[in-house]
This record gives C-alpha cells, sequence and structure tokens, in this order.
C-alpha cells in the first residue's frame, strides 16, 4: 500500500514538472555588537526586497529565491566562516558588508567559483575586471567617494584648493585606508595638504583626534567611519564647533542613525552617496503591501526608506538583475554561482530598466563588461536636515577623476596580479 501511494505521488510530482531547486543568496548580516545599529537596516532592505520578488513576482524567473542570514558582527573572522558555512548551500554571490571580510573573501570565492559584489567598499582595485574576474564593486568604489569628495569642495571653491587643508579622520582598518592613496594623488593634483587622523575600533574614543582639528583648524574634514564611531564623532565635531557644512562623510557615514543622537547640532553635516534617499519611488508601495502589510518584514518593518534600508534593498536589486540576466544568457532558471557571475558581468543598469522596477532616478546609469566591473564612478552629495529630519540630495550625479582613479586601479591591480600569478582576460 506504501509503495502505491509513494508511485502516485511520484507520479503527480512528474506530471508537475522538474521541481526547481531555490536560488540561495547569503547575507553576511550584523545585527549585534558597535556596528549594529548600520547593519540591521542594510540587511532588512537586502531580504526585504528577495522577499518583495517571492511574494509580488512568484520569484526569479520562477525560481524562489532563498536569503542565508549569518551574523559576523563586523567581524573578519566570523566573516570567513560564515563564508565556509554557507558557501555549499549552492550560494550564487557574496555581499560581504566589510572590506575586511571582501579581502579575506577574495581569493576563496574566486577559487570556489562564486561572484563578490562588494558595492561601494572592498578592494577598491577589484574594478578592474581583466585581473578580479569573480569580484564586482558596482556601481561605485571608496577611491570614486574620495574623488566625489575633492571634486565637490572644488566646486565650492572655485574649481582652486591650493593652500587648503582637508583632514581624513578614519576607521583605523583595510576599509579606513582606503582613500589615503587616492586623497594624496589629489593633494599633489590640487594643492591641498592632506592631515590623516586614524581612530581605532570601535571609535568610541576620538577626543584626542578633534582637540587635533581645533587646533590644527583644517578647513575642511572627511570621515570614512563606520557604526558607532560616526554619530561620536559627529558630536565631537558639535562640541568644538567645527562647521557641518565643510565635514563630509563617505556614503557608510551618511545614515539617519549617524546623525540623530546629536540632536540639532548635526544639521547641515554632508555624506555621499551612491543612490537616492526617501521612500518616494512606487517599489516601496509595493514593499509595503506584499512584505510590511503581510507580516513578511526581515526585521520590525521601521526601516523602509532610510538610507541604509535602501543600500541593502538596492544591493538586494542588483543580485536580483543580475540573476535575470544569467537565466537569459544560459536559457534556464536555475543558474549556478559561474552563471551568476556572468549575468554580473553584463548586466545592463539603464534609465528604462530602473523606470520598469519602480526605482526611475534611484542610481546611476552602468554597464558591466569584462573589463570594468565599477560603474562610472558615479556618486551624490547629500547633506542632514536635522529640523525635518531627512537627507536632502544637494548634488546632481558626480562623476570622480576618471584619469586618477583609473591609473591607481591600474597600479594595484597589476601588484595583485603579479603577486597571484593571474595573466589577465578579455582579450
Amino acid at each position: 500500500m506504501k509503495l502505491k501511494f509513494a508511485a502516485v505521488a511520484l507520479g503527480a510530482l512528474l506530471a508537475a514538472g522538474p521541481v526547481l531547486a531555490e536560488l540561495v543568496f547569503p547575507d553576511l548580516s550584523y545585527r549585534t555588537g558597535p556596528y549594529a545599529a548600520n547593519g540591521i537596516p542594510f540587511s532588512d532592505g537586502y531580504q526585504d526586497y528577495f522577499t518583495l520578488v517571492n511574494e509580488r513576482d512568484g520569484g526569479i524567473g520562477g525560481v524562489k529565491a532563498r536569503v542565508l542570514e549569518c551574523e559576523t558582527g563586523y567581524n573578519t573572522e566570523k566573516g570567513v566562516e560564515c563564508y565556509e558555512a554557507t558557501k555549499g548551500e549552492g550560494a550564487l554571490i557574496y555581499q560581504p558588508l566589510s572590506t575586511g571580510i571582501t579581502y579575506q573573501v577574495i581569493p576563496k570565492a574566486s577559487a570556489d567559483g562564486i561572484p563578490v559584489h562588494s558595492m561601494g567598499y572592498g578592494r577598491t582595485s577589484a574594478k578592474n575586471g581583466r585581473v578580479f574576474e569573480w569580484v564586482f564593486n558596482y556601481p561605485a568604489n571608496y577611491w570614486d567617494g574620495a574623488s566625489i569628495a575633492v571634486n565637490h569642495l572644488l566646486d565650492q571653491n572655485a574649481g582652486d584648493l591650493s593652500g587648503k587643508t582637508i583632514a581624513l579622520v578614519y576607521h583605523n582598518s583595510a576599509y579606513g585606508k582606503e582613500p589615503i592613496r587616492t586623497l594624496e594623488e589629489l593633494a599633489k593634483k590640487h594643492g591641498f595638504t592632506l592631515s590623516l587622523l586614524p581612530v581605532d575600533h570601535p571609535g568610541q574614543e576620538q577626543k584626542s583626534q578633534w582637540l587635533q582639528i581645533r587646533q590644527q583648524r583644517p578647513d575642511y574634514v572627511l570621515m570614512w567611519g563606520w557604526g558607532v564611531m560616526n554619530q561620536v564623532a559627529i558630536q565631537e565635531a558639535a562640541n568644538i564647533r567645527f562647521p557641518m557644512e565643510n565635514f563630509i562623510g563617505i556614503w557608510w557615514s551618511g545614515s539617519e542613525n549617524d546623525v540623530r543622537p546629536v540632536g540639532a547640532r548635526a544639521n547641515g553635516y554632508k555624506a555621499l552617496n551612491m543612490h537616492a534617499v526617501g521612500a518616494d519611488f512606487p517599489v516601496f508601495a509595493d514593499m509595503q503591501k506584499y512584505v510590511m502589510d503581510a507580516g513578511k518584514a526581515a526585521g520590525a518593518g521601521d526601516q523602509m526608506g532610510t538610507v541604509l534600508y535602501n543600500r541593502g534593498m538596492y544591493a538586494a536589486m542588483l543580485a536580483v538583475e543580475a540573476a535575470k540576466t544569467a537565466q537569459q544568457i544560459h536559457g534556464t532558471p536555475d543558474i549556478t554561482a559561474a552563471m551568476m557571475r556572468d549575468g554580473m558581468e553584463t548586466l545592463v543598469i539603464d534609465a528604462a530598466k530602473m523606470g520598469s522596477l519602480g526605482l526611475a532616478g534611484f542610481g546611476p546609469e552602468f554597464a558591466v563588461s569584462c573589463e570594468n566591473h565599477g560603474g562610472n564612478g558615479f556618486g551624490t552629495v547629500t547633506q542632514w536636515d536635522a529640523a525635518a529630519g531627512i537627507w536632502t540630495q544637494i548634488t546632481d550625479y558626480v562623476q570622480s577623476d576618471q584619469q586618477v582613479i583609473g591609473m591607481l586601479v591600474a597600479e594595484d591591480s597589476a601588484a595583485y596580479a603579479a603577486e597571484n600569478g593571474i595573466t589577465g582576460r578579455c582579450d
């Protein structure tokens, strides 16, 4: 009797057609520790977009997405452990959300044949697809960010920064050190003096750095911070009455969680961004209907429209569109990590696609290629309006100095290729 039932069940499954596997997307999150305030909204946005695609669209090309969340605590060792623990589950792509983790995962993922997307962070020279076959960092990277900040200051000073002093307050880690080489080159080109002020993990103690700023009186301060370091820096800047409009953070130093604790004194603080701010886009109505109202939100459901929720959602959207591209290229909905890499490398994000996704104007247009895994280096400058409690975009998308960035990417990627015996590709 049991055998007869099994035969009937098997026949029903076969009649229904092949059962497609889920498409697996690991989420290397951090909801605990000193960086949790920034990690939580990003992870919520990342997971909620996949839920939206599953609930509204029936998945990606008819195949449901499954998110594997693994807590790293923004700890490099734990991040590598998460990679090792999840890669065998059919992982299609990794978004490490940590430069330190990214540096460690690059050789592992490259050997395993799994793409890595370090969106706006990680190893900047991975933009060179000739050398970094499995790594992508579009739409922009840290060196782009450094240049965009300097371009904004050039605009504020009629194109002349000669004689000015720019201080860099940075997280004393691989992440925080990324823009230094670029800023050194830009200092030579534009004649400003660069002052370097490292802040040790996690960044809660910065009084000595801001004492130096009060004494040295730089014209501008740039910040490469994350987590609690950001709000402490903004508080210290307010304490010494540093002009907030002359204080600019990278896009990881410009969330609501960074400025709200400082209150009205944070007004005027600026930060870069690689995408739009706010929830005034049609996709959020769908997010409300299919995710929030349905009780399927990854978190408390209170982060939608915030800067880092939007960024997590943006990262997920790019992964989904790359997966769709891979399905089209290979003629199958059940793609592998190698196929996903092909989708990442041929991804085209233009105005028409963004509009069709309910995200018109949300981010810059770009097309990925074998040679270019990093986009075209566009970003915006936003400013905090403390009275309204919102970030306002105060510039159009500004492109980085491609001559300087291109030189540095070529130099660093060539050194990496020589160290690792990589001959290059794309020819």
